[in-house]
């Protein structure tokens, strides 16, 4: 029997997810409907947020063969198969997290991304270097081809991955291996988007900007503009520190970018020093390099971030680094919690938004309008509430800051497709 026809690849089959492809080979969903076809699912009465398109308003979704079709400020009811009442709610695309671990029993730290769902919102999650190149084929083809939420990954350049205890992966720098990590990225180049490297002292011990400096060689060896993913926080000493932001390309992320954690020794050498902000992280984002929160359960200071951001340092994608540990710390760093942590520290709804949704989209690049609720785009959809009260937030160490705004996840739509049952959030407005 001959391939696939019509142009249409085995790998541009392999790339779409779910009822997506249904959508893609049948091609209803690019049909236009007649005024008796009925949507499949239609969202009703929601205050909708779409940064992507600057819309913000009472509006109606409604979706067929897992693609929106219609965003109107009415749908009849009788056009509907199925209706979910999201009245006094805010609607907004599915969220996008840039950074969280979701390789469960590949890594000791991974939650599966569809447990996620209903907790987060999260329709499309980024692992950070769970696998490298000995385990990424495991990676893809037992969870990502297996997950109803969408993942992409950053390849760690170590070949082992992720692997902090009881040594961490970058100790012995002989785990770091160009030429492999580059064939990974070559071979991967529709699921990757680039390289993790983590660049704290008790990660990469003394090697100072090696592991560094064969991530950025694989990336610019592998053919196509892959991008660094860069974890800091306590790395070993205050230089170090100005080298690893001199050292990053515009299009690079650097991850924790707002750490407080010190380095082995006590000392604290991140991007705010001795209560200023460093040169060098005002010279990388205005050379176009991408700053990430990555909260996760040690690597959000609100001290360090009410410094950065005043001055010149905001953040361009919020994410949670969520996984087994940090998801039971006192920082909570489910995604919508973090986003309303930058809802406290002043960030309007419609910034925080776009910084989980359209922001880390554009830097996936994978995907056509994943982040967004055009018409045409994936029926990915996140409906929450935006609790007013009194609330107090934490960070990572311990500094606690009040707010009166929170995100409660309430439903997840995937694909068109309901994901589980309405879920009560325990995040507590006092």
């Amino acid at each position: 029997m001959g391939g696939f026809s019509g142009g249409f690849s085995r790998r541009d089959f392999l790339t779409l997810t779910g009822s997506a492809t249904v959508a893609a080979i049948a091609g209803p969903a690019g049909a236009a409907m007649g005024q008796n076809d009925k949507f499949d699912l239609v969202i009703k009465g929601g205050d909708v947020i779409d940064p992507s398109q600057s819309l913000r308003g009472k509006r109606d979704i409604g979706i067929r063969w897992g693609v929106i079709e219609a965003i109107e400020d009415e749908i009849p009811a009788a056009r509907a198969t199925k209706t979910i009442d999201a009245s006094g709610k805010l609607v907004m695309p599915g969220l996008v997290d840039l950074h969280c671990h979701v390789y469960p029993y590949g890594s000791a730290i991974g939650i599966p991304a569809d447990e996620l769902v209903q907790f987060q919102g999260t329709t499309t999650v980024v692992s950070a270097g769970d696998a490298g190149v000995n385990n990424l084929a495991a990676l893809r083809r037992y969870i990502v081809a297996q997950s109803r939420a969408r993942i992409y990954a950053f390849v760690h350049i170590a070949n082992n991955g992720l692997s902090a205890f009881p040594v961490a992966e970058l100790y012995n720098i002989d785990n770091a291996q160009v030429e492999a990590c580059a064939m990974a990225l070559a071979e991967n180049q529709d699921f990757l988007i680039g390289v993790k490297v983590r660049m704290s002292e008790n990660v990469i011990f003394k090697h100072g900007l090696e592991p560094l400096k064969r991530g950025i060689q694989a990336c610019e060896m592998c053919g196509w503009p892959a991008r660094m993913m860069v974890h800091i926080g306590g790395v070993e000493t205050k230089e170090l520190m100005s080298d690893i932001l001199n050292l990053l390309r515009p299009g690079d992320i650097l991850t924790h970018a707002y750490s407080g954690a010190p380095n082995m020794s006590g000392a604290f050498t991140n991007i705010v020093q001795e209560g200023r902000l460093l040169p060098a992280a005002l010279e990388a984002k205005q050379r176009g390099v991408l700053f990430d929160v990555g909260h996760g359960g040690g690597s959000f200071d609100f001290t360090v971030a009410e410094i950065a951001i005043p001055g010149g340092c905001p953040p361009d994608t919020i994410s949670s680094d969520i996984h087994v540990f940090s998801g039971n710390s006192p920082g909570m760093p489910f995604l919508p919690n973090v986003m309303s942590k930058f809802l406290a520290m002043g960030s309007s709804l419609e910034q925080v938004v776009a910084m989980a949704t359209s922001g880390p989209a554009r830097i996936i690049n994978r995907t056509p309008k994943i982040g967004t609720l055009q018409r045409g785009a994936p029926g990915d959809v996140a409906i929450m509430d935006l609790v007013e009260g009194p609330v107090s937030f934490v960070d990572t160490r311990d500094n606690k800051r009040d707010g009166n705004l929170l995100l409660k996840p309430v439903q997840t739509v995937i694909n068109g497709v309901a994901f589980g049952r309405p879920y009560q959030s325990p995040f507590a407005v006092r």
